[in-house]
């Protein structure tokens, strides 16, 4: 064993380079920058550190420092130089290499993982590489910017700072996914995703985030992770104002939808004679949409509309004249409501049926 806990086979020709090298005043040849550059990327594959290694090289070289009179000390250490430079970009370029494959291995396995490509009992072997115990339940939240993110940008790494830092390795992955910032945490680490969600609304400058519901098993990620995408697209077409959602929350919609021509039957039927408005339907749709969300209080409702009380009151009763369905009245409200829900959710009157 060498100094500084190096294995001898780390040092293996430097006395002698140093020797003949010395003795002549020349600097090292290609086939000896060589041999220290493979030295030094076989001691990084080792785990070996460079630190340690570099500080074998340098007693090495007081171990071997040459007696002869004629021998130049500004030689010596050129050439110990020459070899440690040559030993430490063979290091680096091995650690860089690492890297990379450690990167593509992640990327592989986060792709398998959020689209549920992989054996489960395979992946949930890879997952604890990385941190997840994929036996337990696990939760996934979304966050979406102005623009996409990619592993390596600047938004990315300030999020995962924060929520590294807070929490460490505690069951967190953090990664992107089709420009989208993705935390998957443990199911019962709720306060992760919460910490996450808070981060990156901030760092995306107000961007939307979505918390999917905890699933079980391997499957549950995905499981999970689509909850929240699907949630994601359902906020975008409901056009809600809440920069934080949770797909709990957001479960009727889905219900609603769930049979599809019956929504549209009842939206058609509902909403169709507001064609027949000038302006079309939309205008009176858009009142109904604020007439609800202000909890049917028309002076709220008139303020979001930036009318007067007057003109949202004209409104309602052109949308009962039309209808036959009065926006005031407990009994027909509730099927007004859901007709306006899933005329956002179906895309009504834009993309007619």
């Amino acid at each position: 064993m060498a100094g500084h806990g190096i294995p001898e086979e780390y040092l293996d020709g430097y006395a002698d380079i140093l020797a003949a090298a010395s003795v002549t005043g020349r600097r090292l040849t290609r086939e000896e920058l060589h041999s220290r550059r493979a030295l030094g990327e076989r001691a990084a594959e080792a785990g070996l550190g460079l630190r340690a290694l570099v500080g074998a090289h340098l007693a090495a070289t007081r171990a071997n420092w040459p007696t002869a009179r004629s021998v130049s000390p500004d030689s010596v250490l050129a050439v110990a130089e020459q070899a440690v430079d040559a030993l430490a970009e063979g290091y680096e370029r091995a650690q860089r290499l690492a890297v990379r494959r450690e990167e593509a291995a992640r990327r592989e396995f986060i792709d398998d993982l959020l689209h549920g490509r992989s054996d489960l009992g395979l992946l949930a072997e890879r997952a604890e590489r990385f941190g997840l115990r994929l036996s337990s339940a696990h939760a996934v939240a979304v966050a979406r910017g102005a623009r996409g993110y990619e592993d390596g940008d600047a938004v990315p790494r300030e999020v995962e700072r924060a929520v590294t830092g807070r929490f460490g390795d505690r069951s967190v992955l953090l990664t992107t996914k089709e420009g989208l910032l993705v935390c998957i945490a443990a199911g019962d680490e709720g306060e992760v995703l919460v910490f996450f969600a808070k981060h990156a609304y901030a760092a995306t400058n107000g961007g939307r985030v979505v918390i999917g519901r905890p699933q079980q098993g391997p499957g549950g990620v995905v499981q999970s992770y689509e909850e929240a995408l699907n949630a994601l697209d359902l906020a975008d077409r409901l056009e809600l104002t809440e920069p934080v959602l949770r797909a709990a929350d957001l479960l009727v919609y889905p219900v609603l939808t769930r049979d599809r021509q019956a929504m549209a039957d009842l939206v058609v039927h509902t909403l169709g004679p507001l064609r027949q408005a000038r302006g079309g339907a939309q205008p009176l749709i858009d009142t109904l949409t604020a007439f609800f969300d202000a909890g049917c209080v028309a002076a709220e409702a008139a303020r979001r509309l930036s009318l007067s009380v007057r003109a949202l009151t004209y409104r309602l009763e052109r949308i009962h004249r039309l209808t036959g369905v009065n926006p005031a009245d407990p009994v027909h409200r509730y099927t007004l409501q859901t007709a306006v829900i899933g005329a956002r959710l179906l895309d009504w009157p834009d993309q007619p049926f």
